[in-house]
C-alpha cells in the first residue's frame, strides 16, 4: 500500500501545480493600427488620395500658421508612428499597383470579389473569352500569394504574433471591399 501513496501524492501536487499554472494570456492586438495601415496601403496601391476632413479655404490656411504648424508636427509625429514600410512591404506594393491596373476592367466587369478573408475571387466569367478567364485567374493567384505576404509582413511589421495574420487579412478585407474608382 505505500508503494501506492508516493505515486499518488506526487500526482496530486502536480495536479495542483497544473491547475494554478493555468494562466489566460491575452495577446495584444492593435487593430487601430492594422485598420490605419490597411487604409493607407490599400489606397497607395489602388491610387487614391487620402481623403481631407472638413472643407477648408484658402482664407483658412493663412489664419494663425503657428497653430497649423504645431497641428501638423504632432499630426505627422502620429503617422510615423503607424505607418508600416520595409523593402518587402514596398515592392509588395508596387507589384500590386502595377497588377491593379491588369485587374481594373475585371473589376469593372464585375468579374471578381473581395471576399472578407482578405483575398480576391474570381466571380462572374460569363462575359469573359477563354484568354481572359486564363489572364483572369493567373492575376488572382498572383494578387492572392503578394496579399498573403503582406499580411505576414505587416504583422513583422506591427511586431504581432504570426498567428494573428488572418485578423489582419481580415482588418485590410475591410478596405478592400471599399468601392474600386
Amino acid at each position: 500500500m505505500k508503494m501506492f501513496q508516493k505515486p499518488m501524492w506526487m500526482a496530486m501536487v502536480f495536479a495542483m501545480i497544473a491547475l494554478f499554472a493555468c494562466v489566460t494570456i491575452n495577446i495584444y492586438f492593435p487593430a487601430e493600427k492594422v485598420e490605419s495601415v490597411a487604409g493607407d496601403i490599400v489606397n497607395d496601391i489602388r491610387g487614391k488620395k487620402p481623403e481631407q476632413k472638413g472643407g477648408q479655404s484658402k482664407n483658412d490656411d493663412a489664419f494663425l500658421p503657428e497653430i497649423r504648424i504645431v497641428l501638423s508636427l504632432s499630426s505627422a509625429w502620429a503617422q510615423d508612428e503607424i505607418t508600416v514600410s520595409n523593402p518587402t512591404i514596398r515592392a509588395l506594393k508596387e507589384k500590386m499597383k502595377a497588377r491593379f491596373q491588369a485587374l481594373k476592367p475585371y473589376y469593372e466587369k464585375g468579374a471578381l470579389n473581395e471576399g472578407g478573408n482578405g483575398y480576391l475571387s474570381v466571380a462572374d466569367t460569363g462575359g469573359l473569352n477563354l484568354k481572359e478567364k486564363r489572364d483572369l485567374n493567373g492575376l488572382v493567384d498572383a494578387e492572392n500569394s503578394d496579399r498573403k505576404t503582406l499580411y505576414s509582413e505587416v504583422a513583422k511589421a506591427l511586431k504581432i504574433d504570426p498567428g494573428q495574420v488572418d485578423r489582419i487579412a481580415g482588418i485590410f478585407a475591410k478596405e478592400w471591399q471599399k468601392p474600386v474608382r
